[in-house]
């Protein structure tokens, strides 16, 4: 009897009710996971819409204090329980937790953001779903495989670079937060080399990281410049520009997309 009760669908037969599921496009195509990865040339994935179990992760103080929640709450959404969220593109998860935010709460956002003309700020409401798809538009260098090339123009040196996953990224908020707990008073903050570091994954065919740092950090600023625009300008994901009207000097700007605290808990 008992397995009788589990097994019905009580919402959809009791409460003629079955949760909403979407179809995302997934920017980078699947081109960047390897063929024994459900993700391999994936360009869709199916997602749930949120209900009120997933308002008990956005709750969960163990998983905010963690960093974890977003995560798990991309998780508890997708159809497909073989994929690993923390092992996707943060662009890929971008385009996953844009959705996922829409299904719970709409496509409206409220969200302060300053005006780069004036300084002004001042609350603006953002339809998300205005937000454009980067799909990628570059071929790795090795098919399904997360690595891609870029000629340096000062030193005319090969990098090959990836692009960061949310294990990456992870690991990086990780470290970074060590750097700060034994070195309190570091006036330098090292967010530029390293990112790079962590990019990069070989240089001429070195793939020895202490040496790659190492040249990451006598590496020209030219160099450095021209390769983060490019791997900024190449990544696939979602394109966080909006516009946004102030109004103290009536100006029309292109910003970056706040995300505050608010995106996955509106006050309203």
């Amino acid at each position: 009897m008992s397995d009788n009760i589990q097994s019905q669908d009580v919402t959809k037969d009791t409460f003629n009710w079955e949760v909403p599921v979407e179809v995302v496009p997934i920017p980078s195509e699947g081109k960047v996971y390897p063929q024994n990865s459900v993700l391999h040339n994936k360009q869709v994935l199916e997602i749930r819409a949120m209900t009120a179990q997933e308002e008990d992760i956005l709750s969960s103080r163990a998983l905010i204090q963690k960093g974890t929640v977003i995560t798990h709450l991309i998780q508890s959404c997708l159809i497909d329980k073989a994929v690993d969220v923390q092992n996707m593109l943060l662009g890929d998860r971008n385009s996953l937790m844009v959705s996922v935010r829409i299904t719970g709460y709409g496509s409206s956002y409220n969200a302060d953001s300053t005006c780069p003309e004036c300084g002004e700020r001042s609350a603006q409401q953002y339809n998300l779903t205005d937000l454009e798809i980067k799909r990628l538009e570059i071929e790795p260098v090795i098919a399904g495989e997360n690595r891609f090339s870029f000629t340096l123009p000062v030193t005319g040196k090969e990098v090959h670079f990836k692009f960061l996953t949310g294990e990456d990224e992870a690991e990086r908020n990780l470290t970074m937060e060590r750097k700060k707990k034994m070195s309190p008073g570091m006036k330098v903050d090292s967010a530029v080399t390293s990112k790079l570091e962590q990019l990069i994954l070989s240089i001429d065919g070195v793939t020895e990281r202490n040496k790659i740092n190492q040249f990451v950090k006598k590496m020209p600023a030219l160099d450095s410049r021209r390769l983060r625009a490019y791997i900024e300008k190449q990544e696939p994901g979602i394109d966080m520009s909006v516009w946004m009207s102030c109004p103290r000097c009536s100006n029309t700007s292109r910003v970056s997309l706040p995300i505050g605290t608010n995106f996955f808990w509106p006050s309203e």
